[in-house]
């Protein structure tokens, strides 16, 4: 019996880029749903990746052990929805706080001119503000300067960045003024976002000191922030309410402002089970398209099939040449969208402000997927390939 030559896997190598070198478009087609498939899996899970290293970065900044005391209007009692004026310095006993800050709404309104009418306000809250609350925060000023001793008492302000834009006053150059009741006050600074404390961006802050006098501001706060040791963030939390309102601890309300971050992070993430799916919809898809090159790539290869099997090769070279077709087909896909899936998780990240971030294991997976699929999608072509006989080969026309 004759030995059948040894085919080296270099050999079966240049045999799989065979449909490349001849039908370059088929090629370039069928593995196009290849690619889709698995730029889509790169994607929808590099972007959440990025989007969480974003998230922990900007926590590193801003701190996780942040937590808002905000007091709540009694059912019963009709209490003002404020904690008694003494509740800062009772904060401040609490052993492992490191800061407190405060805000309490002055229900005064605020335009831009006194030219707009009274039934007309701008939806933004003024608040006055203890001088420390931008350290507290975390936060920054965007343009000019926070609220200091020497300026907290005179008719001063500084906007949140939202506020700023509806007021119309990016820029503090010209000392700009907007009206508050029946006032002028000058706005000297405008904060940067503060995404831990979204109310503080919709807000004109005043001094604690200028909201009394100018104002009428009665000195009871209505939120409170404190930033304690992170180990004992949970004790603490336990603690505050009853400690800044003693009488009515109920009427406070205690949240840890990053985790309502996270909590909308989260969700802006659920679309990524859904893409999951259509990513495995592209890569069935991709892996019948294959499967449907390779059957017609066995038909139309019919009588080079013969005269392989006429010189000597076997039907298990036969399997393996057109196998490795399927797979080389696959995992060209595969890189390809790779490839495209970093680009596109780049170019998504990049234009959120986000750092890249792309699973090792997802790009691994996918190269495992465009294998497998390879294999699946060339068993049936290869098997047909190889039950064909040298003479019937031959004599196909």
């Amino acid at each position: 019996m004759t030995t059948p030559p040894r085919v080296s896997p270099t050999d079966l190598l240049l045999l799989g880029l065979f449909p490349l070198r001849t039908r370059p478009l088929r090629a370039v087609l069928s593995a196009l749903g290849i690619s889709i498939g698995i730029a889509t899996l790169v994607v929808v899970t590099g972007i959440p990746a990025s989007s969480r290293q974003a998230l922990m970065d900007e926590f590193a900044a801003l701190g996780t052990n942040l937590l808002r005391a905000e007091a709540t209007p009694g059912q019963t009692s009709g209490a003002d929805a404020s904690m008694p004026s003494d509740s800062v310095a009772m904060a401040k006993r609490i052993g492992p706080a490191e800061q407190v800050g405060a805000v309490a709404n002055t229900h005064a309104i605020v335009r831009r001119s006194d030219q707009i009418a009274d039934s007309e306000t701008s939806g933004l809250t003024v608040l006055a503000s203890s001088l420390n609350l931008l350290d507290t925060l975390n936060g920054q000023v965007h343009t000019g300067t926070f609220l200091t001793e020497a300026t907290e008492r005179f008719p001063t302000v500084v906007l949140g960045n939202v506020a700023a834009t509806r007021l119309g006053v990016t820029d503090v150059t010209g000392a700009p003024q907007v009206r508050i009741n029946d006032r002028w006050f000058t706005v000297i600074g405008v904060l940067a976002p503060m995404p831990l404390a979204p109310e503080v961006e919709r807000a004109v802050l005043v001094g604690w000191q200028a909201a009394r006098d100018e104002l009428g501001f009665d000195e009871r706060p209505t939120v409170i922030y404190l930033r304690a040791t992170e180990s004992a963030i949970d004790d603490v939390r336990a603690v505050l309410p009853a400690t800044l309102h003693p009488q009515r601890p109920s009427q406070v309300r205690v949240s840890r402002p990053s985790d309502a971050l996270i909590a909308k992070r989260l969700t802006q993430n659920t679309f990524s089970a859904l893409m999951l799916g259509l990513a495995g919809v592209a890569l069935l898809v991709g892996g019948i398209g294959v499967a449907n090159t390779m059957v017609i790539s066995v038909l139309e290869r019919k009588r080079e099939i013969g005269l392989r099997r006429a010189l000597g090769a076997n039907r298990g070279q036969v399997r393996a040449q057109f196998l490795t077709e399927s797979v080389v087909l696959c995992v060209l896909g595969g890189l390809a969208g790779v490839l495209l899936g970093l680009l596109g998780t780049s170019g998504y990240a990049a234009g959120h402000g986000w750092p890249t971030v792309i699973p090792l294991d997802t790009v691994l997976i996918g190269l495992g997927a465009s294998i497998a699929t390879g294999v699946l999608a060339g068993v049936y072509p290869a098997v047909r390939a190889s039950r064909l006989t040298p003479t019937e080969a031959l004599a196909a026309p």
